[in-house]
């Protein structure tokens, strides 16, 4: 006797649920927690490969949605700090799908929109392929744009579709000018460090006795010259003359808020 095969029209009680009930997910649910993975992935990427200067938090309520801030160190924006979001869409690792990236602090830059603080993605990738770009390749570009010193890398068509039109063509045309509201930008991103932007998962606060304390025990324990009040080296001997640990640099911070407060930062588990 043959057995008997169950009609393909007919759904196995088995295949529609796990076990327990629970609803199998779906085609959609299961390409989305897909998506999800591989943001994830490529966060955890980013602790080894984020370009220098460059960092990114995710934000507490949206896995989608991250906080940063580049540290300008050479060049006409030296000594900015940008805060910035980049957020993912839902569909982020399909094909075309591109991140947005938008400053929170004023930025005056040719690739900046002057208004909404947004960068045109496009430009450098007109097709976003998941294979080829990832969120270390938006950071390296966010990165790129301050340290640019010419356009030429750029068709016409890229160049007319800047989002700061005025500030490319002063570039272009006055120099001075063009340094001149770079250096504004410069002094309002200075202004507005510790601006906390709500909901941001990056805040900077005002330095405590304890930071004081602190640079004065690192360069006293690892070389590097006595510190002034105001944080300057007063030693020509820059360099640090001892082996930094993190078991020295850890015991470091407990000595300055010992120092310098009643309360102590909970100790590292070993």
């Amino acid at each position: 006797m043959l057995p008997i095969t169950p009609s393909p029209s007919r759904k196995s009680p088995m295949r529609a649920r796990r076990l327990g009930g629970t609803p199998a997910p779906s085609t959609v649910e299961r390409e989305q927690a897909m998506r999800d993975y591989k943001l994830s992935i490529e966060y955890k990427h980013l602790k080894s490969h984020c370009p220098g200067g460059v960092f990114i938090v995710p934000s507490m309520d949206d896995i989608r949605l991250f906080h940063g801030v580049i540290f300008i160190r050479r060049g006409p924006f030296t000594n900015s700090i940008f805060k910035f979001t980049l957020t993912c869409p839902l569909k982020y690792n399909d094909n075309n799908t591109h991140p947005k990236v938008v400053f929170s602090s004023y930025v005056y830059n040719p690739f900046v929109h002057p208004k909404t603080g947004e960068i045109d993605m496009t430009i450098p990738y007109p097709e976003w392929k998941p294979h080829k770009h990832f969120l270390v390749t938006v950071l390296t570009y966010i990165k790129k744009i301050f340290y640019i010193k010419d356009f030429s890398e750029l068709s016409e068509e890229d160049k007319r579709r800047l989002p700061n039109q005025e500030a490319y063509n002063m570039f272009l045309t006055d120099q001075e000018g063009y340094r001149r509201r770079v250096a504004e930008c410069v002094k309002e991103a200075q202004r507005s460090t510790y601006t906390s932007i709500p909901g941001s998962t990056i805040r900077f606060t005002e330095e405590e006795s304890q930071h004081r304390i602190m640079r004065q025990l690192l360069a006293e324990r690892f070389g590097g010259g006595a510190m002034s009040e105001d944080g300057a080296n007063n030693s020509d001997q820059q360099e640090f003359s001892a082996v930094i640990t993190n078991e020295g640099v850890l015991e470091t911070i407990q000595q300055a808020y010992t120092a310098g407060s009643p309360y102590r930062p909970p100790r590292t588990p070993r």
